[in-house]
């Protein structure tokens, strides 16, 4: 690859990580075409983007970005994940796919909100629901309050109604 050729990815590069709030650095050691290929579909219906890098390009990319030093973790074949902002479900897709086929691909590191962000902490979050499920327990616990409160006040109301109504019978009999 030229000089020149080498810039234009490496710049190439650098808009991606710029552009993506989360970034998975990966190993895919052990997998062949067939099985990348699927990862590479499994990952594109979730609309997350998959790019394998040279590590010396990758290293020019990350050159003047304000990231975590990622440098150590550029070793061996390298692939990128990337999310536009949810963490979580590439996660989910690399422990899903790591699981049909023999712990591979393998999470080297992570950067979520331009923060490192270690192996054990991703598969972590890839244990988390989903993040409609999360919005939807959020949703239900926000109808539940306000349901009660409704309620309370509704009783509330009906006890005042009521006090009123024997107040008023009271004065009648006297």
């Amino acid at each position: 690859m030229r000089l020149d050729e080498k810039k234009r990815v490496a710049d190439e590069l650098a808009r991606q990580v710029q552009d993506h709030g989360t970034i998975y650095l990966t190993d895919f050691t052990g997998l062949n075409v067939k099985a990348i290929t699927e990862f590479r579909s499994r990952l594109r219906e979730q609309g997350l983007g998959f790019r394998v890098v040279k590590n010396t390009l990758m290293r020019r990319a990350l050159e003047g970005l304000e990231l975590p030093d990622l440098t150590d973790h550029l070793e061996g074949p390298t692939a990128l994940v990337f999310s536009e902002s949810d963490p979580v479900a590439p996660a989910k897709v690399v422990k899903d796919f790591a699981r049909e086929h023999d712990d591979r691909p393998v999470i080297k590191i992570g950067v979520v909100d331009r923060r490192e962000v270690a192996p054990e902490q991703i598969r972590e979050m890839a244990d988390l629901p989903s993040r409609e499920r999360l919005l939807g327990s959020i949703a239900g616990g926000l109808t539940a309050s306000v349901g009660g409160i409704a309620g309370a006040l509704n009783a509330l109301l009906r006890d005042i109604t009521h006090m009123i109504g024997e107040v008023a019978k009271q004065k009648e009999a006297a």
